[in-house]
């Protein structure tokens, strides 16, 4: 059985010998749990951004940087690839674990998912299941968890508290903006889960999108590094057979396609649940069946929208 976590911890240990080049910071706690901060008081990196990346799949996929245009101008884009989509994307990446503490509140994605199963019925979904002593939780928060936080996440988990790692990174930086765009791949398999259909079906997927510029307001970016995925990314999904629900994957089948993100979660009161879930989904999709060797497409890539959320229209 493959481990995420397993996985995840060989990922964290490149990162701890490669600290200093990566500019993260390493924090261990009075319980000798350890945070590693990716961009809360660090500067974090390009290259923290790609291994937060792979260690939330689970070490389960392939992660780089490259450039690439939009309207002539040149931005970074992040490409994934993986061949367990459902365990990497699901039973590991997604951000399915809402942490609230105390006074600390976090969006919590990554292996450990897979240990405290949250939520509970995607594992089923994906009939997926880790056992290791180790635990490794990515958390999207403006600052780092105490030993109190790390305790009661690593008591979910059924670990000890010592064996718990935890990767931070605020939205508004650097390895926030590139982990975001780093889940185009992710809002595919949680949208199809959502439609009912069998994500273990995919044999394979791969996506890209561009990397939003960081901005000082958390809500601004926020907004540009979801349009990234929303009105730019691409995603090639590999099948046995194709499946009509994929018709309904692109994010031009959602009710708020056409208004940058940062208005739609302001209108929703900052609240993400008030918002259309069809609207978390790449912008373009390619399936390939692999019995016929047919390909379909579906929805496009919006410039004109996505420049404006970067300010740039």
């Amino acid at each position: 059985m493959i481990s995420v976590n397993e996985r995840a911890f060989k990922i964290v240990e490149k990162m701890l010998a490669r600290a200093d080049e990566l500019r993260i910071g390493v924090h261990k706690l009075p319980n000798n749990s350890m945070v590693i901060d990716c961009g809360v008081n660090a500067p974090g990196s390009c290259d923290a951004g790609i291994l937060f990346i792979e260690a939330c799949m689970g070490g389960l996929g392939e992660v780089a940087i490259r450039n690439g245009t939009i309207k002539g101008k040149t931005f970074s884009f992040i490409d994934v690839a993986t061949e367990h989509a459902a365990i990497a994307c699901l039973g590991s990446q997604k951000a399915g674990w809402k942490i609230e503490i105390g006074d600390y509140v976090a969006m919590g994605s990554g292996p450990a998912r897979a240990l405290a199963r949250k939520p509970r019925d995607v594992f089923e979904c994906i009939h997926y299941k880790d056992d290791c002593k180790y635990g490794v939780i990515a958390l999207e928060a403006s600052k780092l968890p105490d030993e109190h936080v790390m305790e009661d996440i690593a008591e979910d988990c059924g670990i000890k508290a010592e064996n718990l790692i935890a990767l931070v990174a605020p939205v508004s930086s650097l390895v926030g903006s590139i982990q975001i765009s780093g889940r185009v791949v992710e809002t595919a398999l949680h949208k199809l889960d959502e439609l009912g259909y069998d994500t273990t079906k995919i044999l394979n997927a791969s996506g890209a999108a561009p990397i939003a510029p960081v901005k000082d307001d958390e809500m601004a970016i926020m907004g540009a590094a979801n349009d990234s995925i929303i009105y730019y990314g691409s995603v090639v999904l590999t099948v046995d057979e194709f499946d009509d629900v994929f018709e309904q994957l692109p994010s031009e089948c959602s009710r708020d396609y056409g208004r940058s993100f940062c208005d739609i979660l302001r209108d929703a009161g900052g609240d993400f649940y008030k918002i259309d879930p069809n609207v978390f989904a790449p912008a373009k999709v390619r399936v390939k069946e692999i019995n016929s060797g047919k390909e379909y497409r579906f929805g496009r890539l919006n410039a004109d929208i996505l420049m404006k959320s970067y300010g740039l229209s």
